[in-house]
């Protein structure tokens, strides 16, 4: 995922993001608008930490983020070669 994406899902990440940095307010969240630029600088500024600091924490979170889309899908089951074979005694009682 690249950080547009995680611009583009801006409003349905806040709620992750406030996990993360419960020191950020919703009108934090509303400036920041999904720029890393303000991210960074907002992290920085709530958590009196070096600009380093804040772009590793935010650079960590990003690469396990997720759109809560992307969280909730679920893959399909696979069937294929690898499937169960019914054994004999399940063909037997069909007949």
């Amino acid at each position: 995922m690249n950080w547009d994406r995680i611009a583009g899902k801006w409003s349905q990440m806040k709620g992750e993001i406030r996990q993360k940095w419960g020191k950020l307010t919703d009108d934090d969240l509303e400036i920041i608008a999904g720029s890393k630029d303000k991210f960074v600088g907002t992290i920085q500024e709530r958590y009196g930490l070096a600009k380093e600091e804040a772009e590793r924490q935010i650079d960590e979170w990003f690469k396990a983020a997720r759109p809560p889309a992307a969280r909730s899908r679920r893959r399909a089951p696979q069937f294929g070669a690898e499937q169960a074979q019914p054994s004999e005694g399940m063909l037997r009682d069909q007949h």
